[in-house]
């Protein structure tokens, strides 16, 4: 069947908004009206795209909603606290904003098109990112400060957006501020950065020149864990088409700059003046850990609020935290934070217990959307998720939706075959 400019056009807008609603400024400024937007467009193609509907994917669409609306409800129910009841709406609204984006896909179109569409998207995502970055150069001293109830940023005309206060770095002289292109924070870009790496160096192979591209753009992040993603795929890069390429060279030199830039970073963090942000990190790995022992079967409840004040009562015990600093060398910064989580494994395992977290990790294990080199994609997942809270936002829960889908498919499929 022929794939129309028409159809395109609204795949690239539905994966527009799929990354855009996974820490994207539109979304964080605007996120009761986005998420709508976006849900109401999706109904919408759903509805006057459809020639037709697939019954296994109508029965896997209905049994995955029911199945988090129950777990939803669960957790609900048990939390130790009281929950606010809209944090679970917009959870739920995640569910169904994934299933649907993957229920149009598998029902209108073939299941490269949206590795195709999420390739095109992420292009065009470091494209300004790029244009970000040269700007803020030329526009530093015309920002205007906006502001939201979670978050503040700079912009220019709402164009190029900019955290001056926070960002700016220092490297070998020269003065920049950290690039987080279309996002609320760098880490996110260099997330979003790094899968279109993985894409076009082992999925799409189109063009050495992106590879490139897109490497020196991770650089401009300025971000460890961006850092030390690229430098493992620009490894498992070499090691593929080390004897048939030309790009040797400038991968080693990209290699070798990452290295340099990494290290730099990573002795910041642990004995420069962002000793502070690395013992974030280790709180945030190790506190929700106390809390689900404390709550292993249901956890403590999703709202992200009450996790914030109920994680101030555990905290690193003195003893405990002068072994991890004896190991770094870290001065003691900080005690307990009443910060949301940046590991979004960790929070869930806190939020849902040990039997929801396992059960969904398995299925963002068993993912069906990129099975193409599953080994490195997982590792470029994970780090992403346990640096960011964004595993819990649809573009990345959509992975663990499509492990539901495929088993609740084949559960389907045996009954058939038994009957």
């Amino acid at each position: 069947m022929k794939y129309t400019l028409n159809q395109k056009i609204i795949d690239n807008i539905v994966l527009l908004f799929l990354v855009l609603s996974t820490g994207g400024l539109l979304f964080v400024f605007n996120r009761n009206l986005a998420s709508i937007i976006f849900f109401i467009f999706l109904v919408g193609v759903i509805i006057f795209s459809s020639k037709g509907f697939k019954r296994n994917l109508v029965n896997s669409t209905i049994i995955t909603c029911i199945f988090f609306f129950l777990l939803g409800l669960l957790n609900y129910y048990f939390a130790i606290v009281e929950q606010t009841s809209n944090k679970y709406f917009f959870n739920f609204l995640t569910v169904l904003l994934c299933v649907f984006t993957l229920f149009h896909f598998r029902n209108n179109r073939n299941s490269q098109i949206i590795i195709e569409r999420m390739h095109f998207i992420l292009y065009l995502i470091a494209l300004h990112a790029a244009i970000n970055f040269i700007m803020f150069f030329y526009v530093s001293d015309d920002l205007i400060l906006i502001t939201s109830t979670y978050h503040e940023c700079e912009t220019f005309m709402h164009l190029f957006f900019y955290t001056t206060e926070k960002a700016m770095v220092t490297l070998f002289g020269f003065e920049f501020c950290r690039n987080q292109g279309l996002f609320w924070e760098p880490g996110i870009l260099q997330a979003y950065l790094n899968i279109l790496f993985f894409l076009e160096a082992f999925i799409i192979r189109k063009n050495k020149k992106t590879l490139f591209f897109t490497a020196l753009l991770i650089l401009t992040t300025y971000s460890t864990t961006g850092l030390a993603i690229l430098l493992i795929q620009m490894a498992a890069y070499l090691k593929q088409e080390i004897k048939k390429t030309k790009f040797v060279i400038p991968a080693i030199l990209i290699l070798a700059a990452s290295s340099i830039i990494f290290s730099i970073n990573v002795d910041s963090k642990i004995k420069g003046e962002r000793q502070s942000s690395f013992q974030k990190r280790i709180f945030d790995l190790t506190q929700p850990i106390s809390i689900a022992l404390e709550y292993p079967l249901t956890g403590i409840g999703l709202d992200m609020f009450q996790f914030q004040k109920i994680r101030q009562e555990f905290y690193i015990s003195s003893k405990s935290l002068e072994s991890i600093n004896s190991i770094f060398g870290v001065e003691k910064k900080v005690e307990v934070t009443d910060k949301g989580s940046s590991n979004s494994i960790m929070f869930l395992l806190a939020a849902t217990g040990f039997p929801t977290t396992i059960l969904l990790l398995i299925m963002l294990f068993n993912q069906r959307l990129i099975t193409h080199k599953r080994w490195l994609w997982m590792i470029v997942l994970l780090i992403s998720i346990m640096s960011e809270p964004l595993l819990l936002r649809p573009f990345f829960f959509i992975f663990i939706i499509s492990g539901f889908f495929d088993l609740f498919r084949r559960i389907k499929s045996h009954k058939r075959n038994l009957a």
